[in-house]
């Protein structure tokens, strides 16, 4: 299940960088804020995988 999770936070990690990217190129404020949020919630998700990951071991 972790490497699942792990796919899956890189995955929204990368649309939420090409969210914020389209947002400026277009100067679309609030695509550019969900870019950033997709992006802050997928390193969150992740931070709770790497905390996982510490106390399998």
């Amino acid at each position: 299940m972790g490497a699942e999770d792990k796919i899956r936070n890189t995955a929204q990690d990368l649309s939420g960088k090409s969210k914020e990217a389209a947002g400026e190129a277009t100067d679309d404020e609030q695509l550019e804020a969900e870019g950033k949020a997709d992006q802050s919630a997928a390193s969150l998700k992740q931070a709770g995988e790497n905390v996982k990951d510490a106390f399998k071991r």
